[in-house]
């Protein structure tokens, strides 16, 4: 008898439906086909030890299943609630006149428990768009599933409760979620607030800057100056996310199995990769293609801390997604894309000894070995970042002040401000949102200047030997500051402050 059950794969941040045909007739034989991975080929013992353990058993016949398309490859283990249903309906141990209008997913230990799977949210929004009535998958996952309208998601613990649902009409409990509500609910801000941070009010200021046209950022000085601390309070200051870009967020999050039970992100992701990590991990890739760090940290932060030790082959794969803002990933046979819209932060000591050229620092360095340590991050890269600063110790006297300073909450109402004056600046575009996506069209459209503030550009350019990018960057960060000015035009004192922001540029800037 033949029986079609379906499941889902997962390419990119998109699903696609996987139609699972078992078919059991006379003979004997267990025939698994259609580009399965081992993971899959396996779980003939995990379904066999599952379904002894519950009152049933694989028939001892030939039985032949085909996952289609067959020509597209299949990994993981969360076919098995897949495979064991159709099994049961095919031959004949179980009723399931209902079956073709859900779509099963779910690994299975050996005494018929559900573990969670991968990419439960693209599954349950490709279910929605082709029609299907329900979702039936582990618990752990259904609170994520359940974000997507629209589609029954039954959340169940064992192979037994799917069993008596299909065989003996025994209900499931729908997992039902007011996605709007639970959004709004978990609005918080995190735990890291900018009022803790003692002094480094001209630091604050470039962060707003940075939040505020979503710049990318890297910060310049001596261990112990506050680089990380700062760093790690930037989300705290960055808009609330729209309910569309937490969808995404979560999706991207969801392929990686990384939502657990949380269901919508509600705050924007913070990632903060380790140094020795490989171009691949960050980028994303590998034989079965998965997001890496920088898609990690879409609509969020991607901080690299002690940027010049990272692989120099590692950071400038970052420069592609830096400037179109997703990476695609492409095989002999397929290619994925994955978004990353995302904010650079980056830290670093200006020499191997962590200190300026001083002779009263604890450890000196020459000139030629600061000049070499930088020389560890490509010029090409260092245009791509908006604005950079230098980062000094934290006087005593401003250390033991016992005053708080700004929080973030009054922070990010004038970041938020900002954002909003570029919103309605950009409606019309469908990739450009803030200040630090627009091409050159819109520099030239937005970015108006008066005769002395181009004079004042162009002194700029000539003394500091700035590229072209260079120089698009400078009116970026400018039309940002008239923002937050909330005037129209940019004129001559916001040229002059993002002039102040390209400190790597700045010739004779080591001392």
């Amino acid at each position: 008898m033949l029986k079609k059950v379906f499941g889902s794969a997962v390419f990119g941040v998109e699903a696609t439906t996987i139609t699972v045909e078992v078919n059991v007739d006379s003979g004997i034989g267990y025939h698994l086909v259609g580009l399965p991975d081992n993971a899959i080929k396996e779980s003939n013992y995990r379904i066999a030890a599952a379904l002894q353990n519950n009152g049933y058993k694989i028939p001892g016949k030939k039985i032949t299943i085909n996952m289609a398309p067959a020509d597209l490859r299949k990994e993981g283990s969360a076919y098995d609630l897949t495979l064991a249903i159709g099994i049961l309906a095919a031959s004949k141990q179980i009723q399931a006149e209902t079956l073709e209008k859900y779509l099963i997913m779910g690994e299975l230990s050996l005494d018929g428990s559900l573990q969670p799977i991968k990419g439960a949210l693209p599954i349950a929004v490709k279910a929605r768009e082709e029609g299907f009535k329900g979702f039936i998958l582990p618990a752990a996952n259904a609170k994520e599933a359940a974000i997507v309208d629209g589609l029954e998601v039954y959340g169940v613990e064992t192979i037994k409760q799917v069993i008596n649902y299909f065989d003996k009409g025994e209900p499931l409990e729908q997992t039902i979620i007011n996605t709007r509500e639970e959004f709004y609910k978990n609005l918080e801000f995190p735990e890291f607030d900018f009022s803790d941070v003692k002094g480094q009010e001209g630091i604050k200021r470039c962060m707003e800057i940075a939040a505020a046209g979503g710049h990318n950022i890297i910060l310049i000085g001596p261990p112990g100056a506050g680089k990380t601390m700062l760093a790690k309070r930037l989300p705290s200051i960055l808009p609330p996310m729209t309910l569309h870009e937490a969808l995404e967020t979560t999706k991207i999050h969801s392929v990686v199995g990384r939502i657990k039970d949380s269901g919508l992100m509600a705050q924007r992701p913070f990632r903060s990769p380790h140094h020795t990590i490989s171009d691949v991990a960050l980028v994303g890739g590998g034989a079965f293609p998965q997001p890496g760090e920088i898609s990690l940290s879409h609509n969020g932060v991607l901080f690299l801390d002690e940027l010049p030790e990272f692989k120099r082959g590692v950071l400038e794969v970052l420069r592609q997604p830096l400037e179109d803002r997703e990476v695609t990933i492409s095989r002999a046979k397929f290619t994925v894309t994955y978004p990353s819209s995302f904010m650079l932060v980056a830290s670093m000591n200006p020499s191997p000894g962590g200190y300026f050229n001083d002779t009263n620092a604890p450890v000196t360095s020459s000139p030629a070995e600061m000049q070499r340590y930088l020389s560890k991050i490509s010029g090409p890269l260092l245009d791509r970042i908006d604005i950079h600063i230098e980062v000094t110790p934290v006087p005593f006297d401003k250390l033991s002040d016992d005053r708080k300073g700004e929080t973030s909450v009054d922070i990010r109402k004038r970041v938020t401000k900002a954002r909003e004056i570029q919103t309605d600046r950009f409606k019309e575009s469908d990739v450009v949102h803030y200040n630090a996506q627009m091409n050159t069209k819109q520099i030239r459209k937005y970015c108006l200047l008066d005769e002395a503030s181009k004079e004042l550009l162009k002194t700029a350019m000539e003394r500091l030997n700035l590229s072209a990018r260079a120089y698009d960057r400078i009116l970026k960060v400018s039309r940002t500051i008239a923002d937050l000015e909330g005037v129209e035009g940019v004129n001559g004192s916001h040229i002059s402050e993002a002039i102040q922001y390209r400190s790597l540029d700045r010739e004779g800037w080591l001392g």
